[in-house]
């Protein structure tokens, strides 16, 4: 059973604490802060996301399943990374199920504290990963689209 994913007060704490660690870039090094335009105010928002380098190509995924900074993401169609002083803008493009498999494999081999929150473990079959893939969204990062 997949463990729910609560924003409670420790992880809200946590958070608090990690994103001004990954906007000075000391939170690890796939870990970035990812900045999108809210989808109804156009406010920005911030949030830490460890992204995945793959052939050459980076991704972000939401292992947590479809929050809000994934909304946003989906409605303004770039999201903006920082880490240190590096920054830049990047077009999102949305993976579709087969697409998303490898990244979220991936995603799973390198990330051991979110493994609660999906069914299936790196033993899983191609089909299983499949079908877990349309609640773990992953996006490709593009720069100039």
């Amino acid at each position: 059973m997949v463990k729910p994913y609560r924003l409670s007060p420790a992880r809200r704490l946590l958070n608090l604490l990690f994103r001004p660690l990954a906007r000075l870039g000391l939170a690890g090094p796939r870990t970035h802060l990812l900045t999108v335009a809210g989808r109804r105010t156009g406010r920005l928002w911030s949030t830490p996301v460890s992204l995945i380098d793959l052939d050459g190509e980076r991704y972000a995924v939401a292992p947590y399943g479809e929050r809000n900074w994934v909304k946003n993401a989906r409605a303004a169609g770039w999201v903006e990374l920082r880490r240190g002083r590096a920054r830049e803008r990047l077009a999102v493009v949305e993976l579709d199920g087969e697409q998303a498999v490898p990244i979220l494999r991936e995603y799973y081999r390198r990330s051991r504290v979110t493994h609660s929150f999906f069914d299936v473990g790196l033993a899983s079959s191609a089909e299983d990963w499949l079908e877990e893939a349309p609640r773990h969204p992953a996006f490709r990062l593009v720069r100039g689209e």
